[in-house]
């Protein structure tokens, strides 16, 4: 059993997510680029980068320890266009101004890499919003949390406020969905806070997704 891994991601939300599962881990860079391939979808999209995320990071890591590499991404879709991360707050309001008033799907993948092995799992979410004022819109943009968060919204801050309902993974929704990402610990068998309370025969085989 591995007792902790690299989390080959900046973000401070999956950095918390995974403290919630009593992980032991290190934060790496990764170099992987996050442009969709023409007619990708979004479960493909999402799986591709999870998994090239965690490959990339590989570099980063320590080579005296040989752990596995956990990798995530997460996409806003509306009506099958992709709405990724807003260069600036002006295409962040376009990005909310679409969202307003309508349900929308949230995709996060995650994958776990070790050697030879890539496993992954991918959690999907609706997310409705209410209607929102333009004042509403340039209020929150001003709070400048809509930068660096796919579909301009962080829905564990303010925007939560904005939304009517989910139907899927509020931890997804966040940016790592932590049953998914704690089936992946258990086929890799990944120490975290429940496996020791674990019996063996109900953990999941290895080797799936």
């Amino acid at each position: 059993m591995f007792d902790q891994i690299y989390l080959a991601s900046a973000s401070p939300r999956r950095k918390e997510l995974l403290n919630q599962l009593g992980v032991s881990f290190t934060q790496v860079a990764n170099d992987f680029d996050e442009t969709p391939l023409a007619n990708e979808s979004a479960e493909d999209y999402v799986k591709r980068l999870a998994i090239g995320k965690a490959s990339s990071a590989l570099p980063f890591c320590d080579p005296e320890h040989s752990l596995p590499i956990l990798g995530a991404d997460t996409i806003v879709v509306l009506n099958g266009i992709f709405l990724g991360k807003p260069k600036d707050l002006d295409e962040a309001k376009l990005m909310l101004r679409q969202l307003s008033g309508h349900t929308h799907q949230v995709y996060s993948g995650v994958s776990l890499c070790y050697e030879d092995k890539e496993l992954w799992q991918i959690s999907k979410s609706d997310v409705t919003f209410s209607q929102l004022s333009q004042q509403t819109i340039d209020a929150y943009c001003d709070t400048e949390e809509p930068l660096g968060k796919a579909g301009s919204y962080a829905i564990q801050g303010v925007a939560g406020s904005f939304v009517t309902s989910i139907n899927g993974s509020y931890s997804g929704i966040v940016g790592l969905p932590l049953f998914e990402t704690r089936i992946l610990f258990e086929q890799m068998q990944v120490k975290h806070l429940l496996s020791s309370r674990l019996s063996p025969e109900l953990l999941p085989q290895e080797g799936g997704q």
